[in-house]
């Protein structure tokens, strides 16, 4: 760079090796997380397991997941600890490892539970490195964050279908190697955020100035975050009816092979990095209110038809479906992040925390449900949850987005 480059693109240029690397822990962390639904096919025949049982595997996860990242959030805005992350990592291995050997249901129980833990961990604390290190890309940085996320989310059924299916429940035990490396990656990244603070403490007085926002009371806040977190449960309650019972959707459906069934489940996910990182961007651009009313009105057509196709267009409308539902997630935290300044790790502990442990909720009661009734027919009633994003019209609307204060 030469002398006459603005700081703000100087700035820049030294967060993005943060934010690549934090995409790529995200990608491993949530790659291991997703080997979890990816493996019930197996464990359900293994240890003869109904539906509600794989649902219950799901809620423990997410439930151990949730409870812990609002604290973890809140903690680390007054005590910011970006090594905390490895220790994180390091309650994913040792649940990997009790997944691999689990001698019993209990265990298997326990072993996702640490997984879950090492998820809230990790996810506050990044999120707010990740704000941090934007350059004021505040959609793009959540959308660079969050294409790991999704691109891990998406590797798990891959992985399962050509290392797991084929060796069976043992093989987990190899990816304890990518977690050894997403630690010493996660070291790295620690280091080089701390460096990136004390730059940006160090540089003038005028270039830090804060965008200022409308004051807003606390039920007002209390009323939009919640409208959030419900517009989330109903994305991740429909991404969770497919994380976990897709497979066997397809299995019981189309008759297809385990493998085929996993293959489709990755095509389906992988469809949401794609999403995550275009509804940032545009989320920059466009606003965010407008991602997530396209979000909605985008999807629910396609989820309306879903149920009556035959295997190809399922194939087709599930991944149309997940790249337009996943283009809000960005959008949703960052407008979440304006609504309240300065609690960053609270909004991502919030978020990814309390919606997803919501998501596995539904995942258990779809479990049940799915015992009573069948696969099929919970199908034809997940393809209404998106419609509970109607409720999108009572948010206010941000100054980012070109509005004055409160919005309808």
């Amino acid at each position: 760079m030469t002398a006459t480059t603005p700081p703000a693109r100087i700035a820049q240029a030294a967060a993005m090796p943060v934010l690549i690397a934090l995409s790529a822990t995200h990608l491993l962390n949530d790659m291991m997380q997703s080997l979890i639904p990816a493996i019930y096919p197996i464990i359900k025949v293994a240890y003869g397991l109904d539906f509600g049982q794989i649902g219950l595997i799901t809620l423990t996860f997410q439930i151990t997941a949730s409870l812990f990242q609002p604290l973890v959030g809140a903690y680390t805005d007054k005590n910011p600890m970006p090594y905390s992350m490895v220790v994180g990592m390091g309650f994913t291995l040792f649940g990997l490892v009790g997944l691999a050997y689990a001698g019993s249901y209990p265990l298997l129980l326990l072993s996702a539970g640490c997984v879950g833990l090492g998820s809230s961990i990790f996810h506050p604390e990044a999120t707010r490195m990740a704000r941090n290190a934007s350059g004021g890309r505040h959609g793009l940085a959540q959308g660079i964050f969050q294409v790991g996320g999704q691109t891990g989310g998406a590797l798990g059924p891959l992985l399962a279908a050509f290392v797991i299916v084929p060796r069976g429940q043992t093989s987990l035990a190899w990816f304890s190697a990518t977690a050894l490396l997403a630690m010493m990656v996660m070291t790295w990244t620690a280091g080089r955020y701390a460096e990136l603070q004390r730059q940006q403490a160090a540089a003038p007085a005028k270039a830090k100035v804060a965008a200022t926002a409308p004051v807003r009371s606390t039920a007002a806040v209390g009323f939009a975050v919640t409208i959030l977190v419900i517009l989330l449960f109903s994305k991740n309650a429909y991404s969770q009816s497919f994380s976990s019972f897709y497979t066997f959707y397809l299995i019981g459906k189309f008759g297809v092979a385990v493998q085929t069934s996993q293959i489709m489940l990755f095509l389906f996910l992988a469809s949401s990095a794609a999403g995550a990182i275009f509804g940032g961007i545009l989320g920059d651009r466009i606003g965010r209110n407008k991602i997530i009313w396209f979000s909605i009105l985008g999807a629910l057509p396609f989820t309306l038809m879903l149920p009556h196709v035959d295997l190809v267009w399922t194939g087709v409308l599930t991944i149309v479906i997940n790249l337009i539902m996943s283009s809000a997630f960005a959008a949703i935290l960052i407008y979440a992040m304006e609504l309240m300044p300065g609690r960053i790790g609270l909004v991502g502990g919030l978020f990814y925390g309390l919606s997803f442990g919501l998501g596995g909720i539904a995942a258990a009661m779809l479990g049940e449900l799915a015992d009573r009734i069948g696969i099929d027919a919970v199908y034809h009633l997940c393809a209404f949850l998106p419609a509970i994003g109607l409720l999108a019209w009572f948010l206010p609307r941000l100054a980012s987005d070109g509005a004055p204060a409160p919005g309808h």
